[in-house]
């Protein structure tokens, strides 16, 4: 069993195509094809269900996979703590981000971390929380950087909290309700006075809305939703432009007179949070990185 030959069919599975995994892993798509094939007749089964767009694993890939991605995460950590000791300081780190802030993090941060290991390969990649602790957990990335609840942990990863942020309502100023407010700090209010309006909300698929569902639940309706989006600050606009009520982290609220800002009784809040799987062997670098975006987060936000 060569250890190329697992990286080949590990990196397939998570691009699920051959092409696109042909790409990344710098190899044609014939030879990797072949290489494919001449392990399934070697395990006499296959291990993906062929199509054009999308590759899923047959009960046998995800046999082979799991302990494809166990092999190479035990080479990875003994090299990284090989060299540490050697303070060779190379190798390779991939990095999870959220859109939008944790690129933010990133672009400020790197130029320095650079500095400090300019012989560690970085690849930052961006996706969503649930996306980035599923790949944590089965070794795909090493670090990752994740706003969510206590109760949306996972038990097979580690969360080191970097800060607490509340979850507050960004409303029109030219809501009936928000007239009505004479000073400029977070009002609180009760989300049943808003059951008539129109929210512009977070994917569904996202840890805000897992947060502020059960809210609207609580409430006794179903918001009137405009539209859903992945950004953050497209909610901060239209609250801004008037268009519709939403919920947004405490860090994006900024001073605006179009906006008023109300918290709710049951204090919504989560927390942001470096994450790494459980047990795992952070190397230097790792947490030289962690340091300096756990310092950019707390010296940039309120």
């Amino acid at each position: 069993m060569e250890l190329k030959q697992l990286e080949y069919i590990v990196k397939i599975a998570e691009e699920r195509n051959v092409t696109k995994a042909a790409e990344k892993m710098y190899i044609t798509q014939s030879a990797l094809n072949q290489q494919l094939l001449k392990l399934e007749k070697e395990l006499g089964s296959q291990l993906f269900y062929r199509s054009r767009t999308n590759w899923k694993l047959t009960e046998i890939g995800e046999i082979y996979i799991k302990n494809a991605e166990k092999i190479l995460n035990i080479k990875k950590e003994t090299y990284d703590q090989i060299n540490d000791l050697l303070e060779k300081h190379k190798g390779n780190l991939r990095i999870g981000l959220t859109p939008e802030r944790g690129i933010s993090m990133f672009a400020s941060v790197y130029p320095k971390f650079y500095e400090m290991f300019p012989n560690v390969s970085v690849e930052p990649v961006e996706m969503n929380v649930k996306m980035q602790e599923k790949m944590i957990e089965n070794g795909q990335m090493d670090i990752g950087f994740m706003t969510l609840s206590e109760e949306q942990r996972t038990g097979n990863n580690t969360y080191i909290p970097i800060l607490e942020e509340n979850i507050i309502m960004a409303v029109p100023s030219i809501h009936p309700l928000a007239k009505s407010v004479k000073e400029k700090n977070v009002q609180r209010t009760d989300l049943k006075l808003f059951k008539n309006d129109t929210f512009v909300l977070l994917s569904k698929n996202t840890t805000m809305r897992e947060i502020i569902d059960p809210l609207f639940e609580k409430a006794g309706f179903a918001p009137n939703i405009l539209f859903e989006t992945k950004s953050s600050r497209t909610l901060y606009q239209m609250a801004s432009s008037h268009l519709a009520c939403t919920f947004i982290s405490e860090t994006y609220a900024k001073k605006n007179d179009k906006i008023t800002y109300f918290s709710l009784p049951e204090s919504p809040s989560w927390e942001l949070c470096t994450v790494y799987r459980k047990g795992a062997y952070l190397s230097k670098a790792a947490k030289s990185f962690i340091k300096l975006a756990e310092d950019y987060w707390k010296n940039n936000t309120k």
